[in-house]
């Protein structure tokens, strides 16, 4: 029994009272109550922001909820300067995707040069960084032709296996040497040892380094030397862990929290799979340079830039699609390519991703079997992203959409290119969408197109009701959809105005909505470190922990999105891991995450764990906990195992991180 049956317990628990809420809560259309004004201040910002942090109930009560929301919707009046610096040791959240590509070598780098078609970098990081990667391209070359008996026969001992142990031996010897002589030097010594190093020592090293000796290895160096000495591992991993990284960190400490709840919403709706090839290079400029600015502008607008965006044109496969009657499908010659097309052969996909050349061998014959009109993307941003699965669409509008959209595609794809139109991809002629006629104008047709759709009304009551998802109930009242819908197709799109209509309305803060919405995994994670006003200066713990949670950032393979409904996140397993977090949170066991329960207790806590318990309740969540709630806290504070203190051990204080970490897993506070 004791600590695993303690936390199934309380999962269990959780379990039943998240379905109990679901219960009672009244139908949609039933007569809204008056929220208590009091509540007010928690309501606004466990629904607008990633959670509230210590003293900012107070603070918006004292500024006015009213005029705080007001704030929020403009977020370039907010000095965000404090995230800046946070921000500042993470190079990729600010390099474009080709800068991106040049400094963090993608697969198809690594074997041109490899196989000696590009040259290494003079720059010695950048050297480094490549030169470690294409080692490991070559061991695993050979290890593939090892198993498949291709490998050369060996002319040395008889017994191979003594000699490839002793060599490890002599390896792992060598590298506890060398490990030891460089971790004595200061910073700029050892970063400078470490890059001279061929990339087998470097490897060495690396195998040898563990725990608290790889962070001394990284101790005192600038953020860009820190960054240059873990690429040397995995290059590609870098950047797919920076974006996540910063997502986090944007959460936890903007001010600008609003954008940010947007932003992570509207990449949630226009979601891309950061494990799909390129796109692991192309997330950071499609959160940052797409989403982001455009969270609470026009929605038209944004519609059209996610549309142009590599990442979505590689994501659903709309940069690879060609009209069947277009000059690439039927094989014609052309007498001056698009850039980054024909001079890129084989190799021209996006980042070594194979496309065949247009006028290779039977080029009619191939393009029609491998380069094809691809529907992916129009039925998705009908589906998904527009009119919604009940819009009025038929087969033959996808089909005539993808049509209009052929020749959306990218520019010299591996070197990390931005969006271009290339006519010969593009099907000639007029189209007929939706009942209206679409004229043949090129790269204007899917313009014209999406304004079309942006403007339907279909859209603007599928936006309404999923913005109302997310910021009242699992199922909105239909008169709430109804007045956002209506404001939506006035503003022209608005998001701005139509978040307001939601703010203003009395839906919105309707009794029965008072902490009642699951949070997701990222918001509850989220929520603890800013409730626990935690400083994170490794968040690399937070992210393995949404990955353990069933909610890995940018991980979601389908386009649907992750749910925002409590059924998709409420189960006992789940629940489970949610309770270790919250205690490995509050005990501060994540290396790099540490809370600080003082500023919440004051600078005397008290001795008695009763007391402490009581304070926290009101600390995290505002005194609203069910007496049921607090009875399993205060029997699971009898368990040594839990609070790591015996309960006739009366010279030690009581253990707070566990009872921060037991109030964070509870039922109250897994809800917004």
């Amino acid at each position: 029994m004791g600590f695993r049956s303690n936390l199934f317990l309380s999962a269990t628990f959780l379990l039943v009272c998240l379905f109990a809420v679901a219960a009672k809560k009244k139908s949609a259309d039933a007569s809204i109550g008056t929220m208590d004004p009091a509540k007010r201040a928690l309501h606004a910002l466990d629904r607008l922001t990633f959670g509230p942090r210590p003293g900012e109930v107070e603070r918006v009560s004292k500024m006015g909820v009213e005029n705080w929301i007001e704030l929020q919707l403009d977020p370039d009046r907010i000095n965000d300067s404090n995230l800046d610096a946070r921000l500042a040791p993470f190079r990729t959240l600010r390099m474009n995707t080709r800068e991106i590509v040049e400094n963090f070598p993608p697969p198809q780098a690594i074997r041109a040069i490899a196989e000696g078609r590009q040259s290494l970098p003079s720059d010695p990081a950048r050297r480094a960084i490549y030169e470690s990667a294409v080692a490991k391209y070559e061991e695993k070359k050979e290890r593939k032709a090892e198993k498949t008996g291709d490998a050369p026969p060996d002319n040395g001992s008889s017994d191979p296996a003594n000699n490839q142990s002793a060599q490890q031996r002599e390896d792992r010897m060598y590298a506890e040497l060398k490990s030891g002589e460089i971790l004595d030097l200061p910073p700029e010594q050892r970063y400078a040892a470490i890059i001279k190093m061929s990339p087998q020592e470097r490897q060495a090293v690396g195998r040898d380094l563990k725990g608290e000796d790889r962070e001394q290895m990284l101790s005192d160096m600038t953020p860009q030397q820190r960054e240059t000495l873990m690429a040397l591992n995995n290059p590609q991993q870098l950047v797919a862990t920076e974006v996540a990284e910063g997502k986090l960190l944007r959460a936890a400490y903007s001010e600008r929290q609003l954008q940010e709840v947007m932003t992570d919403f509207w990449f949630n709706h226009f979601n891309v799979f950061i494990n799909k090839g390129p796109d692991r290079y192309l997330v950071t400029a499609y959160e940052r340079d797409v989403i982001r600015p455009r969270a609470l502008g026009r929605f038209k607008e944004l519609l059209l830039a996610t549309a142009q965006s590599p990442a979505m044109l590689f994501y659903l496969d709309n940069w690879q699609s060609v009209g069947p009657d277009s000059p690439v499908a039927r094989g014609l010659p052309a007498r001056a390519q698009n850039r980054g097309w024909r001079r890129n052969g084989r190799f021209g996909g996006p980042f070594g991703v194979p496309r065949p050349s247009p006028n290779r061998g039977n080029a009619q014959k191939q393009n029609k079997q491998r380069r094809g009109l691809n529907e992916n993307y129009a039925r998705e941003v009908m589906e998904l992203h527009t009119l919604g699965v009940d819009g009025g669409y038929t087969q033959k509008d996808v089909t005539e959409l993808a049509k209009i959209l052929t020749g959306w595609t990218i520019q010299e794809p591996r070197r990390g290119g931005g969006f271009e139109f290339n006519e010969r991809m593009h099907q000639p002629g007029s189209k007929t969408f939706l009942g209206h006629k679409i004229k043949e104008d090129g790269e204007q047709e899917g313009v014209k197109v999406m304004e079309m759709l942006a403007k339907d009304h279909s859209t603007a009551r599928f936006i309404s009701r999923k913005l109302a998802m997310r910021f009242v109930s699992d199922n909105p009242p239909a008169a709430l959809v109804d007045r956002m819908a209506k404001t939506f197709l006035v503003t022209d799109g608005d998001i701005r105005e139509v978040l307001r209509t939601l703010f203003r309305s009395p839906e919105f803060w309707a009794a029965d909505d008072y902490r009642a919405k699951v949070k997701t995994p990222l918001e509850f994670v989220v929520s603890a470190v800013r409730a626990t006003a935690t400083d994170v200066s490794n968040p690399l713990p937070l992210v393995q922990a949404l990955n353990r949670l069933g909610m890995p950032l940018y991980g979601m393979q389908p386009p649907t999105g992750y749910s925002m409904k409590a059924e998709a996140w409420v189960n006992s397993s789940a629940l489970v891991n949610r309770m270790n977090f919250a205690l490995a949170l509050g005990n501060g066991k994540l290396r790099g995450v540490q809370p600080d329960t003082l500023i919440l207790l004051g600078p005397q806590p008290p001795a008695d764990a009763g007391a402490a318990l009581a304070l926290l309740e009101g600390d995290l969540l505002n005194g609203d906990v069910s007496p049921q709630t607090h009875a399993v806290i205060q029997k699971q504070l009898a368990d040594p195992q839990v609070t790591g203190r015996r309960l006739d051990d009366a010279t030690r204080p009581p253990n707070y991180g566990a009872i921060a970490g037991l109030i964070l897993g509870s039922p109250e506070f897994q809800k917004r």
